[in-house]
């Protein structure tokens, strides 16, 4: 499995079930499983980071959108969207 460090969040993800997919097989060497493991590690870190920047995106969009407006609806809201 070669490694993307510019891989996008689906195609990191779906490594990653891989992996774990592997890693859940019976008989499996045990340096196998520690490269994996650390190949998980890296992705898991990759995929927290990319997720973290879209909620900072999305955060910046809203505030930029309407400022001084909340992004969450209130529990109290009318609004049926």
């Amino acid at each position: 499995m070669a490694e993307n460090k510019s891989a996008s969040f689906e195609a990191s993800l779906a490594s990653l079930t891989e992996i774990v997919t592997e890693l859940e097989r019976e008989n499996i060497e045990l340096e196998r499983a520690v490269d994996l493991y650390r190949k998980g590690r890296d992705l898991v870190a990759r995929c927290e980071a990319l997720l973290k920047t879209a909620e900072e995106t999305l955060r910046a969009a809203a505030d930029t959108a309407a400022p001084g407006a909340s992004v969450a609806a209130s529990a109290d809201d009318d609004t049926p969207f």
